[in-house]
């Protein structure tokens, strides 16, 4: 048990607590209120300044009041992972509050032989689910203390073992009280990703991605 500390406070996004919780509730007030709460979320995990207000608009859907569980899938970086990853820590760090992690539920996924524990350090170096906890640590407010998290550190999955995760967290997202957030990359085009695919039938290279 422990915390995982926010490693990406100060660079990724500002680590002054002030500052961030001002900076994320501009965001969501540009919004407009959407007309029916999601369930799911697709939402970017880049530096604030770049994905801060694109993510807005997902957070500004989710219903905290009928809310008490939330998982947070996201691609790992950093290590490789033939499966999926789960956190043996009781809590994650952000600048404006900390977020608990859901012990039982945790465990009850470990049981089925289909996750890895991640070691602290794999975690820590991790920011695409970071990148989310001071969006949920906002939106989820006046709820202190009665939601929990659940990180699931997504590896590099064959599509049949896509299928078997889709099927075996389901039926969590049945659950009326549960709400998933998917982090994503969206686009990584450019030599640096060794992916430069251009159709110049579209135009400009932006038209084409």
């Amino acid at each position: 048990m422990g915390t995982r500390r926010a490693t990406h406070a100060g660079s990724w996004y500002t680590d002054d607590a002030r500052s961030l919780g001002k900076q994320l509730e501009g965001w969501l007030d540009k919004v407009p209120n959407g007309s029916k709460a999601a369930r799911a979320i697709i939402v970017p995990h880049a530096g604030y300044s770049y994905s801060g207000p694109t993510a807005a608009h997902g957070y500004k859907l989710l219903d905290a009041q009928s809310i008490t569980t939330i998982f947070i899938l996201g691609p790992s970086h950093h290590a490789y992972l033939s499966k999926c990853g789960l956190s043996r820590l009781a809590e994650y760090e952000t600048p404006i509050g900390n977020l608990k992690l859901n012990r039982a539920l945790i465990t009850e996924l470990y049981a089925t032989g289909a996750f890895e524990y991640l070691s602290v350090d794999v975690e820590e170096a991790e920011h695409s689910l970071e990148m989310h906890l001071p969006y949920i640590s906002k939106v989820m407010a006046d709820k202190q203390g009665e939601y929990t998290i659940v990180p699931v550190m997504v590896g590099s999955l064959t599509k049949e073992s896509e299928d078997f995760y889709g099927k075996l967290l389901s039926p969590y997202l049945l659950r009326k009280d549960t709400f998933f957030v998917v982090s994503s990359d969206f686009c990584h085009w450019g030599k640096r990703f060794d992916y430069t695919l251009y159709y110049e039938d579209k135009g400009p290279i932006h038209a084409s991605i």
